[in-house]
């Protein structure tokens, strides 16, 4: 994987902490926030970058080869599960809980959750999801496999497999290329066959 000179933390560093499952070939910065580390599985050959938060008061799992960029935020109360090869674009904000805005109950952490009407409800982010820079995911909401959505987007709702979405809200605006499986199947043979000669 490609250092830019980040500060990543060792093998030793992260096999002390309690995840609840770290694969191999794991890069994290130091620079992350990784709240309840123990709610926090990560698979193989991911790379979570500079000023990530990740808040796993509920679980938070991230498959393998996915890059979760900087400066990401997730709220993952409700859960949240990235797929493998989804990549978080930087300043990403994935929000699987949230509070009632309407006025009819009290808002912010600070305040006993009797008073409040909160939203929790798992993210899901499936295979070759990609997610453009600033965009803010809901709770509930199921990115299937293959979408891409454009920058500062705002995903309320469950999006169609293969879609390529843009807006405020985000909707639905053009169909990506199938391409991505046949070459992740070369990339895999590519990467069993170079492992298997070293």
């Amino acid at each position: 994987m490609t250092n830019y000179n980040a500060d990543f933390l060792s093998s030793e560093e992260m096999r002390r902490l309690p995840f609840r499952s770290l694969g191999t070939d794991v890069l994290i910065d130091r620079n992350v926030s990784l709240v309840n580390i123990e709610n926090i599985s990560i698979g193989s050959h991911t790379r979570i970058d500079a000023y990530a938060m990740l808040i796993a008061t509920g679980p938070i799992s991230i498959g393998s080869y996915v890059h979760v960029s900087a400066s990401t935020y997730f709220a993952g109360r409700g859960g949240i599960e990235l797929d493998d090869f989804s990549n978080i674009s930087s300043g990403v904000k994935v929000y699987s809980i949230s509070d009632d805005f309407s006025g009819g109950t009290m808002t912010n952490p600070l305040v006993p959750e009797q008073f409040k009407a909160l939203q929790c409800d798992l993210v899901k982010i499936g295979r070759h999801v990609v997610i453009g820079t600033g965009s803010v995911i809901l709770p509930g909401v199921h990115i299937q496999e293959g979408c891409a959505i454009g920058a500062l987007c705002l995903v309320k709702h469950t999006t169609e497999p293969w879609g390529i979405y843009a807006g405020i809200p985000a909707r639905h605006v053009g169909e990506r290329s199938h391409r991505l499986l046949s070459l992740e199947e070369e990339f895999l043979a590519a990467f069993s066959s170079r492992k298997g000669r070293q």
